[in-house]
């Protein structure tokens, strides 16, 4: 598992967002699966053998985002939940948001 779910999870509430490279080293210490759309956001289909399991992992999801106050979107059926992840006070792409990423990717297993 990647040292990235240890970091701190803090949204920043101003500044630029991530460009370049910078973005790209960290989408490299997820998991497999998270896709960079438009160096914008991060997204990631979540698979569940049923509609209850993949309803679990939301609410598992719903109190990460509480707890931190970064709320990623999520979007729901049967055995599946997709979540689409972006820093909305910096209109893209933040380090937490990554951190976020793998701390879901634990909520997963």
């Amino acid at each position: 598992m990647s040292t990235l779910s240890e970091r701190e999870l803090k949204p920043p509430h101003s500044g630029e967002p991530l460009k370049g490279a910078d973005m790209h080293t960290l989408l490299q210490e997820l998991d497999s699966g998270w896709e960079l759309i438009d160096e914008h956001h991060l997204e990631k289909e979540f698979h569940f053998p049923d509609f209850q399991s993949a309803l679990d992992f939301t609410v598992r999801i719903g109190g990460l985002a509480e707890s931190v106050d970064h709320h990623p979107e999520i979007c729901l059926t049967w055995g599946k939940a997709r979540i689409t992840i972006w820093t909305h006070s910096i209109g893209g792409l933040s380090e937490a948001d990554f951190v976020f990423a793998a701390r879901a990717e634990q909520l997963a297993g």
